[in-house]
């Protein structure tokens, strides 16, 4: 299972392009998110003309489908307003646009608990849109239309302003019981795992049987080395084939 500083760490590059109040909301909703108990990595933020008519191109002018219908200028990615997100799955390097997944178990999709902490915080959905539906897309365009944007428009102080105090009350809304269970779960799984894997190093090479699941271990961030001892190897191998370090 992923840590949140691992969690920060992957949406960080994304989240620095983006207007200062938006990158601020784009932290918290990670960080709340995690604290449902459900791993989120931003994908894009910032994305500059040349990008945007590249991603305009696709599946008109050059191979792959179609995936936004703006030109260059006419997206709100073009101005550090928007992001999109999608689902990180328990081994932190994959990730899943699955909107109904439930990692979390708690009867609810993961991807619309992420949606309703977006919008708590001053968010707006793509998934909402009467056409073209967007549903990794969330973006705080402050009113303003992307033709104001093109024509050198930008948010006012008082409505920066105003999204803040919104991010805040959203932030300081307490937790329900059901997420305050969610992440005390979480965190405790994570503390277990690197007990367990941290106090169980002695043996310096895993035999053949046991190299692909320490290896994994080494690679998810778990080891630091690729040793241990028979009894931790045997443990690992079986908690692997179970599942419990992703595939």
């Amino acid at each position: 299972m992923v840590t949140l500083d691992q969690v920060r760490t992957r949406s960080a590059q994304a989240i620095s392009g983006l207007i200062p109040v938006v990158q601020e909301a784009a932290k918290r909703l990670v960080d709340r998110s995690y604290g449902r108990g459900v791993p989120i990595v931003i994908t894009q933020g910032l994305r500059t003309i040349a990008e945007q008519d590249a991603l305009y191109a696709q599946g008109r002018t050059r191979p792959g489908a179609i995936v936004t219908n703006a030109r260059g200028g006419f997206s709100n990615h073009n101005y550090g307003v928007a992001l999109d997100f999608a689902l990180l799955l328990p081994d932190g390097r994959s990730v899943s646009w699955d909107m109904t997944r439930d990692g979390n178990g708690n009867g609810q999709a993961d991807w619309m608990e992420v949606v309703e902490e977006a919008k708590r915080l001053g968010f707006s959905w793509g998934g909402d849109w009467i056409s073209f539906k967007d549903y990794s897309h969330l973006e705080m365009t402050f009113g303003l239309t992307t033709a104001q944007y093109r024509s050198g428009r930008r948010p006012t102080q008082a409505q920066l302003d105003a999204a803040m105090e919104m991010i805040r009350r959203g932030e300081d809304a307490p937790m329900t019981e059901a997420e305050k269970q969610a992440f005390a779960a979480l965190q405790q799984q994570v503390e277990e795992q690197a007990q367990l894997i941290q106090s169980l190093l002695v043996q310096k090479e895993a035999p053949a049987w046991a190299k692909p699941t320490i290896d994994k271990l080494v690679r998810l961030g778990y080891l630091s080395d690729p040793i241990g001892n028979h009894s931790f190897m045997r443990m690992a191998v079986v908690l692997d084939r179970a599942g419990l370090f992703g595939k």
